[in-house]
């Protein structure tokens, strides 16, 4: 039998792992669940900190959670336990556009359609239809160095749950909601919504899941000092 080396074995999880847009109605299995929890859990954090906490939904819970996510929120409710970015520009904003357009040309939805632009964004809250979600908060106090752990905690997740076969995205939108997502989970006030990642098997045979993103040279994100 074939043994690959680490190395290729984390390059092949890297070039695997996808958003996914599109999830069959089939569970996850609690036991293949803890199996990538407990991956993940192996996540460096600043001072071993580990401040990431997790909640998920399985059955009646998520289609709840869909329910409320997809009812507008309250006046004064909405917005992020952190702050947005202030502007995409540059090169940022051009990647940004790039995926958006892809996502567009994989469903069919014409550059400047406004209103199927925002019925696919609408798919956020319906959670691309995966039978679950995590959603990842940290503690307050840690400010944004929680909420960068929190960060590697989120990829490791994505790549654990590759190794198992799971389809996974991660969602910033969802953090758009925490009051309500506060509200659903019974989360503390000590809790800041770092984001949601909804998790489940991909329906390969939809359109959305048929891009791929392009990622920057190295010499475009890297570079070495040697003197």
């Amino acid at each position: 039998m074939n043994s690959s080396s680490p190395p290729e074995v984390l390059n092949g999880l890297l070039a695997q792992r996808h958003s996914c847009r599109a999830f069959l109605t089939d569970p996850v299995p609690r036991e293949v669940q803890e199996s990538l929890l407990q991956m993940a859990q192996r996540t460096a954090s600043w001072c071993n900190s580990q401040p990431w906490q997790v909640h998920i939904t399985e059955g009646a819970a998520t289609k709840r959670l869909r329910d409320v996510l997809r009812t507008a929120p309250q006046p004064g409710e909405s917005g992020s336990d952190f702050p947005w970015p202030r502007e995409y520009r540059g090169v940022y904003l051009e990647r940004r556009r790039e995926c958006g357009f892809a996502l567009y040309d994989s469903v069919g939805i014409v550059r400047g359609d406004r209103e199927a632009s925002a019925r696919q964004a609408q798919e956020n809250f319906r959670l691309f239809g995966a039978p679950h979600v995590a959603i990842i908060t940290s503690d307050e106090a840690l400010d944004v160095y929680g909420a960068i752990d929190c960060g590697a905690y989120v990829a490791n997740f994505l790549l654990a749950a590759t190794s198992l076969g799971v389809a996974t995205i991660p969602q910033a939108a969802l953090a758009s909601r925490s009051q309500q997502l506060r509200r659903f989970f019974d989360l503390g006030d000590d809790r800041r919504v770092v984001c949601g990642i909804s998790f489940g098997y991909a329906d390969t045979a939809h359109p959305a899941n048929g891009f791929r993103t392009s990622r920057a040279t190295i010499s475009a994100a890297a570079a070495w000092v040697s003197a």
